[in-house]
This record gives structure tokens, sequence and C-alpha cells, in this order.
């Protein structure tokens, strides 16, 4: 049998050779774990740290030089002013937006996305839904150390010069739609490749040759975003106005919530912290819009803790992803705090807490908790249908206690929507939003008949 413990084989073969086994004694394990365990919150990152800089300052200098452009946050896309972690404002755009999707809510999770779409619906917003997008390639980056900076960063750049021009295809100025970014993942690695590009004219001129053979700048210049927006933040500002639509009493609800890392402790000086939630020791997205909605969100001692997704640990140490998600997180948010829900704001988190609850059962620890996105919930309280938008049913965990807890009849609702599938399989088919707006460019485009006469 291969030693284990030689740092190249066994545990840790999934990680490479700089990773060792740490041969912590117990007293020395327990201190670790008691540094872990330790209360961070913002008062102490604000005391113990020197004060960060605000990489706008940078960008706004690189600008007034000549250098790049900023892609500005307009009138047109009511913004709505945030506090982030320092005390420095935020401008948070809330119309006219450009949905940045998540490659891993498409695919494992459809009905987070859609619930940001019906809640905008709902809201009567203006947005763009295209399809000339591709995914942030930061799961290929931080699974596997294969991805390097002047790719992600040009990817980042090539998205968002397309949100930029993408307004062009209905007549309308560039600029028009700011991007709004669905997945912690990216949010986290775009705010990072923000920062190296603003940092670095190496990195700024490997990016600009690329992009310039794509046709992706801006008079010749690189277009960087004035503001990095999760769609977590976008429901925090919005909240108070959600709550003008709510539909279903969520005040017997013990919620907890689990931050996502890339959300929150990724270039942590740009988080969102509000003084209404939590006191302002906690990010307040997502823990603001369940109090706002009116659930009893429930404090509890792992709450800092990973989900235990982690990327590399997802791939080469599978069995430590579901260890950690179960025992430090759903069963201390199922014992401590008798949650009725857990509640995140990103893809592999969801996915993590949410499909690995199954594995327990093989070792006897059953702890059946519902897991979904800020989103979602917030969908379902504003009335919308569990199955057909929110669509629980790709969930792993359980949920309809949860449903009977809110007043949702399950089984009706399951039958609405077994019966809605005949419907689509011939062919009567709903969407959220039109089709042909998705497609901005290519095969496939129809131009818009104001576009076509112009062109006459």
């Amino acid at each position: 049998m291969a030693n284990e413990q030689d740092g190249k084989s066994g545990a840790f073969s999934g990680f490479g050779a700089d990773w060792k086994p740490s041969n912590l004694t117990a007293d020395e394990a327990r201190r670790a774990t008691d540094w872990v365990e330790a209360r961070i919150d913002k008062r102490a990152m604000l005391t113990s740290k020197e004060r960060k800089e605000d990489v706008r300052d940078a960008m706004w200098q690189l600008e007034k030089e000549g250098q790049i452009k900023v892609h500005r946050i307009g009138d047109h896309n009511d913004p709505i002013m945030a506090k982030t972690l320092y005390g420095w404002d935020k401008k948070i755009p809330t119309n006219n937006l450009w949905h940045h999707k998540s490659c891993g809510q498409c695919g494992n999770i459809p009905g987070y996305p859609s619930s940001v779409l019906w809640l905008m619906n709902k809201m009567e917003l203006n947005y763009l839904d295209e399809t000339d997008q591709t995914s942030c390639t930061a799961w290929n980056y931080h699974g596997s150390g294969i991805g390097n900076v002047v790719s992600l960063a040009a990817v980042f750049l090539r998205n968002y010069h397309q949100a930029y021009v993408s307004a062009k295809a209905q007549g309308l100025p560039e600029g028009t739609y700011y991007p709004l970014i669905h997945c912690g993942t990216s949010f986290g690695n775009y705010k990072e490749m923000r920062h190296f590009l603003i940092h670095s004219a190496e990195l700024r001129e490997e990016v600009t040759k690329i992009l310039g053979k794509l046709g992706r700048l801006v008079d010749g210049k690189l277009l960087i975003p004035e503001e990095l927006v999760h769609y977590s933040e976008w429901l925090h500002v919005m909240r108070h106005r959600l709550k003008n639509y709510q539909e279903i009493d969520v005040s017997n609800l013990r919620t907890t919530v689990h931050p996502a890392c890339h959300v929150y402790k990724m270039v942590p000086e740009d988080v969102i912290y509000d003084e209404t939630v939590m006191e302002g020791n906690r990010v307040a997205v997502t823990t603001g819009l369940l109090q706002t909605l009116g659930t009893q969100v429930i404090d509890y001692s792992t709450w800092y803790d990973c989900c235990g997704f982690g990327f590399r640990h997802i791939i080469g140490e599978r069995e430590f992803t579901r260890s950690f998600a179960i025992d430090r997180k759903i069963k201390v948010a199922v014992e401590e705090a008798k949650s009725d829900v857990m509640i995140g704001h990103d893809t592999g988190c969801i996915t993590t807490l949410d499909k690995n609850q199954w594995i327990g059962r093989a070792v006897d620890k059953v702890y059946e908790l519902p897991v979904m996105a800020d989103c979602q919930f917030a969908a379902l309280a504003l009335g919308a249908h569990p199955y057909k938008l929110a669509q629980l049913h790709w969930h792993a965990s359980p949920f309809e206690n949860l449903l009977e807890k809110m007043g949702i009849d399950w089984e009706k609702k399951k039958a609405e929507f077994e019966a809605y599938l005949e419907e689509v399989k011939q062919g009567k088919i709903e969407t959220l939003y039109d089709p042909k707006r998705a497609i901005t460019s290519g095969p496939g485009y129809v131009k818009p008949k104001a576009l076509a006469g112009a062109d006459k």
C-alpha cells in the first residue's frame, strides 16, 4: 500500500507535492480550530488591518491619462448607493441590466436564474438576457490551476465589452445595459482581474493585444467597469421594493444564511455592509433581504465557514467536501439553529449544500435541510410557482415541509406543474423573456424592423 503520509500519494495526491501532512499535536489542532471558529466581523477588520486602497482611484487616474475607458453606471440604470466595508460608496444599478449568466446555475439550478428574471419582470424592469457571452473560466482556474491571469482578464473584459455594445442591436447607445453577475465565482474572479489590470501595465498590454484581435476595444482602449455588481447586491438594494409585492407570510420561518467565500471574502473592501443588518458586523446581502421579507434570521457558530466546495476539494477530495458540508454547515444549522431553510447566494455553495445531503444517509448522518438561493426564496415569497418558476424539483434536499410551513400546497402545485409539462410536450411553451431579444448578432439574429428600415 502506498504511503499516505509522504505528501505525494494517498490523501494528498490530488493537490501536488506542495501539500504536506501538518502532523499537528492534538493541542495544536485544537488551537488551529479555535482560530478558524473565532468571530471575525466588520469591526475587527476595520481595527486590525491597515486601510486598503480603493482601486477605483487608480482606475479613474488611468482613464484621465487616456490609457483605459471606464463603463459608467448612468442615470438610466437607476442606481442606488450602498456602503461597503470601509464605508465607501458603491453604486448599484437597478435597471437596464445585462445578465451575466452562470454556467453552474443554468446547468444545475435552473430555478436560480429564472427567479432573478421573474423578479425583474414582476417589477417591470428592463434588461437584456442575450446569448453572446461566455463562462468566466474561473472554475478551471480555481479547480485545476491550468488557467492564467492573462486568459482570465481577457475573458472578463471580452464579456464586459459585449455588454457595453449589446444595445446597438436595438438601436440604443453603447453602454445602455450594465452587467449584473449571477455567479459568485465570476464576481470574485472579475474583481481580482480588475485589480490586476489596473495595477499591471504589462497585463494591460497583453490583454490589449488579444482583445484588439477580437475587435473588443473601445477607441483602441480596454473597457473597465466602474463597478462589479453581484445579483445579491441588486436584491439587497431592491429589497424594500420587493417587499411591496410579497404575498406569502414568512415570519414563522427560521432561516440561516450561508455567505459565499467568493462573494464576501475575495476583495472584501468591495462588499456591502449595512448598519441595519446585524449591526453592520456581517455582509449585508441575503441577510438584509430575509429580514425585510420578515423571516427570523438565526445566527450559528459556523456562519463564516466555507460550504466545503473549495473547487479543488470537490475534484480531488470529494469526501472532504461532503463531510465538511454536512458536519460544519448542515448539521450545525439543523441542531444548533433549528433552521427551516438555509439560504445562499452562490452557485457552488447551493449545489454543495443541497446535493451532498444524500451521502449522509450512508453513515447515519441524516440532516435534511432545504437549501436554495435568496432569489428563489424571494420569488416564492412573492408568489412564484415552486415548480414551474423556482424549480425546486431540481434540488436534492427535501423542500415539501418548508412549502407547507409557508402555506403553499405543494401537492396541488406539483399537479399543476405536471399538467403544464403535458402542454409543453404539445408545443405550448411559455418564456420569461422574448427569445428573439436574446440573440443580438450572428446566425439567427433578426434585426428589429426600425433598424432594418434605417439601412435602406
